[in-house]
C-alpha cells in the first residue's frame, strides 16, 4: 500500500446541484480513488438542522473545523460530503466519513433526491449512522420513510421481478446493507420500560416491535428497518449546552459542555472505531478508496440516466474494472521482482526458469489478493498469457546476453591467433599442427571465462565452424603431411565437428525439455493458488450466509413473538432457500477452468 494522500478538510464528493441532478465531484472523487488503503465508511444521515455534523467531526478527531455546523434553521450541507482521516484504531485503513444533506429540507423545491441520497449512504457505507432528535416515537418513526423506498430505489440482483424475488432480495440487501446505529439527540426520558431500566439498545428494540392492526404508515418503517438493517445499534445523547449557546457549538470549549453528553459522545466514538467494519462486498471482498470511487460513479451513473442502481450488476462492473488492473498490477510485480534479481545471462536453463517461477508465483498472488469475481477465469488467463510471453520474452533475453557475452569472450581470445593467421605465421612446414594446438588453447581458455550463459557451446561450434575453410587450406599447403594424412585429418575434423553438433542438439533438446517441465509448473502453479482461492471464496461465502441466516432467525423468532404468523411462514421458506444454498456451497468442489 502507498502512503495515502490526507486532506486537512472535508470535500464535497457527491453534489446535490440546482437543476436537481446528482454529480460526482471529479477532485473529490480523483483522492478518493487514488486511497489504495481498505476503508472504512461512516456515513450519517438524518433530517435537516439535527446535529449530524458534529458527530462526524469527533469521529474525526476535531472539536473545530471539519464538516459545517449550521446555526440557523437552514440546512447547511448540500449532497454528500466526504473527509478522508486515517484510522485512529486500524492500522493500514482509511476512514471515510460521509455527511449527507439533511433530509426533509422545507426550502428544497424538490425532495426526491432526499431519497437517492438516503439510498447512496446506505449503498457507500459500512455503518449508517441515523440522527434524530428526543426520542423515537411515531413521528421519529414515520420521518424514517425512507426506508420503506430503498426496494424502489435499489435492485439487489439482476434476476428479473415478480413478489417471490422481492421477498428473496431481503436476504440478498442483508448481504449488502451496512450495520445501523440510531443516534437520538437531545434525549430526555429515563430508560426504563414498566419500572425497569433497559440499555439504550433495549429502547431501540421496544420501539421498533410491532403490532397487530398497527398503521401500515407506522408499521412498514419498522419491518424494513429490521429486515434489512438486522444488526443495530443505539446511542442517546443529552443536549450538549442551554439552547442559547447551541448556535455555536463548534466553537464552545470542552468545559461549557454538558459532561454526560461528553460522555455519551467518547462512548459514541469508541464504538465507531472499535465496531465499525471494514466496507465488504458479498464474497468478503474488501473494498479500498479506488474501488469505494468506483462505487460512486456506478450508482451515480446510474442515478442520472434514470435506471434503478442494481447492486449485483455495480459489484460486477467493479470486478471488471479490479480484475483488468490486477492482472495490470500482477504484470508489474513480475517485472519489478525481475529486475531485482535477474542477472542475465544465467549459467543454465534450469536457474532461468527457477527464476521465472519465483516472479510468477508473486505476481499470482498479488492478482490472488486483489482479484474477486472471476467465475470463469477469464482474467486469470489473461495473466497467464502476459506470464506466458515474459517467459518468452526473458528466454530470448537470456540467450541474446549470452551470445554476446560469448561472442565477446572469443573475439577478444582469438585475436592472437587471427593476427597469426594473418601473417601467414601457419603457412609454414608443421603449421597445421601449431594451429590445432593454438587454437585447443584458445577453446580451454574459452571455458575457463565465467558468465558466458547457456549459448556457451552453440556460439563455440558457430566460431569453430567460420574457421573450417581457413584450417582447412592450411592443411592443404602443410608440406610435412602426406596426402593421406590429410585425408585422415580432414576426416577427422568431421568426426569431431559432427560429434559437437550432436552435443549441441542434446543439450538444446534437454533444453525444451525443460521448457515443456515448466510449462506444467506453471500450469499447477496457477491451479493451487486459483483452488486455495475458491475454497477461501466458498468458506467466506459461507460464513456470510450463516451470519445471514442467523440474523434472519432471530427476526423470525421476534415475528412469532409479536404474532405475525404469515410474515413468518413467508420467512421460513426464504430459511429453507438459504440453508438449501448452503448446502449445494458446501457439497460443491471448486471447478478450475484455467
Amino acid at each position: 500500500m502507498g502512503s495515502e494522500r490526507w486532506v486537512r478538510e472535508p470535500m464535497c464528493l457527491i453534489e446535490n446541484r440546482p437543476d436537481r441532478e446528482l454529480q460526482l465531484n471529479q477532485g473529490a472523487l480523483a483522492l478518493l480513488q487514488s486511497m489504495r488503503q481498505p476503508v472504512v465508511v461512516v456515513a450519517i444521515v438524518g433530517l435537516y438542522r439535527t446535529g449530524k455534523s458534529y458527530l462526524l467531526n469527533r469521529l474525526a478527531g476535531k472539536d473545530r473545523g471539519g464538516f459545517s455546523l449550521g446555526s440557523t434553521v437552514q440546512s447547511h450541507t448540500k449532497g454528500i460530503w466526504m473527509w478522508c482521516v486515517p484510522h485512529p484504531c486500524q492500522a493500514g485503513h482509511t476512514l471515510v466519513l460521509l455527511d449527507t444533506e439533511g433530509l426533509g429540507d422545507v426550502e428544497k423545491g424538490n425532495v426526491k433526491n432526499d431519497t437517492w441520497i438516503f439510498a447512496l449512504a446506505v449503498l457507500l457505507s459500512s455503518t449508517l449512522v441515523y440522527n434524530s432528535m428526543s426520542t423515537i416515537d411515531h413521528y421519529a418513526l414515520e420521518k424514517l420513510h425512507y426506508v420503506t423506498e430503498l426496494t424502489e430505489r435499489i435492485k439487489a440482483k439482476v434476476a428479473g421481478g415478480g413478489s417471490w424475488q422481492e421477498e428473496e432480495d431481503s436476504s440478498e440487501f442483508v448481504r449488502f446493507f451496512p450495520a445501523f446505529v440510531w443516534a437520538v439527540r437531545d434525549f430526555s426520558l429515563q430508560l426504563k420500560v414498566d419500572g425497569r431500566e433497559i440499555s439504550e439498545d433495549e429502547y431501540l428494540e421496544n420501539a421498533l416491535k410491532r403490532r397487530e392492526g398497527q398503521s401500515e404508515k407506522l408499521d412498514l418503517p419498522k419491518k424494513y428497518l429490521r429486515q434489512y438493517f438486522p444488526s443495530r445499534k443505539c446511542f442517546v445523547f443529552d443536549r450538549p449546552a442551554p439552547r442559547r449557546d447551541l448556535v455555536r457549538l463548534d466553537q464552545l470549549p470542552k468545559a461549557a459542555l454538558s459532561p454526560e453528553f461528553l460522555e455519551q459522545a467518547r462512548s459514541f466514538c469508541r464504538y465507531i472505531y472499535r465496531h465499525a467494519g471494514t466496507k465488504t462486498l458479498p464474497g468478503g471482498h474488501i473494498v479500498t478508496g479506488t474501488l469505494l470511487g468506483n462505487l460512486a460513479v456506478t450508482y451515480v451513473d446510474a442515478i442520472r440516466s434514470g435506471a434503478v442502481p442494481c447492486m449485483e450488476s455495480a459489484v460486477l462492473a467493479l470486478a471488471q474494472i479490479e480484475n483488468s488492473a490486477a492482472v495490470g498490477e500482477a504484470v508489474a510485480v513480475y517485472e519489478e521482482r525481475l529486475k531485482w534479481w535477474a542477472a542475465l545471462p544465467t549459467q543454465s536453463i534450469s536457474e532461468l526458469l527457477e527464476l521465472h517461477a519465483q516472479c510468477e508465483r508473486a505476481a499470482l498472488q498479488v492478482f490472488m489478493a486483489r482479484a474477486f469475481k472471476d467465475e470463469e477465469q477469464q482474467y486469470q488467463q489473461q495473466l497467464k498469457d502476459r506470464l506466458d510471453s515474459k517467459r518468452a520474452e526473458l528466454c530470448c533475453q537470456n540467450e541474446q546476453a549470452s551470445l554476446e557475452r560469448c561472442t565477446s569472450v572469443l573475439q577478444e581470445l582469438s585475436l592472437d591467433l587471427e593476427e597469426r593467421v594473418c601473417k601467414g605465421s601457419y603457412s609454414v612446414p608443421g603449421g597445421y599442427q601449431r594451429l590445432l594446438d593454438d587454437q585447443q588453447e584458445m577453446v580451454e581458455r574459452y571455458w575457463l571465462v565465467p558468465g558466458k550463459g547457456i549459448m556457451a557451446a552453440e556460439v563455440l561450434q558457430q566460431f569453430l565452424k567460420s574457421k573450417e575453410m581457413v584450417v582447412q587450406a592450411i592443411l592443404q599447403t602443410d608440406q610435412n603431411l602426406t596426402d593421406r594424412q590429410r585425408e585422415i585429418e580432414a576426416e577427422r575434423a568431421r568426426a569431431e565437428a559432427a560429434e559437437r553438433e550432436a552435443q549441441l542438439r542434446k543439450e538444446m533438446q534437454a533444453r525444451t525439455e525443460q521448457l515443456l517441465q515448466d510449462q506444467e509448473r506453471s500450469h499447477q502453479e496457477h491451479i493451487q493458488q486459483l483452488t486455495a482461492k475458491m475454497e477461501d471464496d466458498k468458506r467466506q461465502m459461507l460464513a456470510e450466509q450463516q451470519h445471514v441466516l442467523d440474523l434472519r432467525l432471530q427476526e423470525q423468532a421476534r415475528l412469532l413473538q409479536e404474532g405475525f404468523r404469515g410474515e413468518a411462514a413467508q420467512l421460513q421458506q426464504q430459511l429453507q432457500s438459504l440453508r438449501n444454498e448452503m448446502s449445494r456451497k458446501q457439497r460443491s468442489r471448486p471447478c478450475v477452468v484455467c
